[in-house]
């Protein structure tokens, strides 16, 4: 008997699909069109073609050398963030517990760092920070340490990155935490009978389960990381110097700061170009690797 198709569900998505699809699609045509012009101000636009392109990815002029600084920035702190953040979110949730109401209360304690919002996030590790006032700095000062975020571009560094750490660990620890609720507890018998050790059981039985959440929390992470704007610009506006001002700091000098729309978009562009490829790339390898395990489970 052959199946009848019923598309009328799509009437009801499409009101919604073309709004959002209207709300993407006219700021990033209004982008587009400022990346190949130029402006003298008094709103008078010129044709500038890909100029702008050219000198943005060319790192012997102003332009390109402060994007490719600030690109380098951005990629070393994603990855730092990623090598702490997944392994400690992966320890944390093998470390929640399983049932009773011990599992509520644990949940909401790992939710809380999550409702905070961004910029109050910078504010509260502001004030953390100070050598007067904060906790951390108060610590730091009485073990005799030189600890300055403001002034030294290392403190900056580590006091964004444990910033970081403590504000989205949680995510990850919940999604993980998600994928190992989900195994079945015939996995864990079958190990118990034939005496596999703890790691075992972890390499053969959680991790391979977690391989989906965890692909969603890399790409979460990632995206997150490298779009960082909001926690930074409010705990060292960029500084001290331009140590940490990210692409996404930049950008924004660069766009009100200094009004060059023309280069802001330009940058703007190359910037989302990026993101996109490495989701991409991310998402290709470890789609692959989880597709290339199955199969070879499957053979044997």
């Amino acid at each position: 008997m052959e199946k009848t198709l019923n598309n009328r569900a799509w009437w009801l998505v499409a009101p919604v699909f073309f709004v959002v699809a209207f709300s993407a699609v006219v700021p990033l045509m209004t982008v587009v069109n400022y990346s190949v012009q130029d402006t003298f101000g008094n709103n008078q636009f010129f044709w500038n073609g890909l100029g702008w392109f050219g000198e943005l990815l060319d790192p012997s002029t102003d332009l390109g050398g402060r994007f490719f600084a600030a690109l380098w920035r951005n990629l070393l702190f994603s990855a730092i963030i990623l090598a702490i953040e997944v392994p400690l979110g992966i320890l944390v949730a093998l470390s929640m517990p399983r049932d009773g109401w011990k599992v509520a209360a644990t949940l909401v304690l790992m939710a809380l760092p999550l409702l905070i919002p961004w910029n109050v996030v910078g504010t509260i590790w502001q004030v953390f920070a100070r050598t007067d006032i904060g906790l951390l700095g108060w610590v730091a000062s009485a073990l005799g340490l030189d600890y300055n975020y403001t002034g030294n571009a290392l403190h900056a560094w580590i006091t964004i990155v444990v910033m970081d750490v403590w504000h989205w660990t949680s995510l990850v620890a919940l999604l993980c935490y998600a994928g190992l609720k989900s195994i079945p507890d015939a996995y864990y018998q079958a190990a118990r009978i034939d005496g596999a050790s703890r790691w075992a059981i972890f390499t053969t039985i959680q991790l391979p389960k977690m391989k989906r959440v965890l692909l969603i929390a890399v790409l979460l992470r990632f995206m997150d990381s490298f779009m960082i704007y909001t926690e930074p610009f409010v705990l060292t506006g960029g500084g001290p110097g331009n140590a940490t001002t990210f692409l996404s700091i930049d950008l924004v000098k660069l766009a009100l700061g200094q009004f060059d729309l023309g280069k802001a978009a330009a940058m703007s562009l190359v910037y989302n170009l990026i993101v996109l490829a490495v989701c991409w790339v991310f998402y290709t390898v470890m789609t692959h690797a989880g597709s290339g395990r199955a199969e070879t489970e499957i053979a044997q």
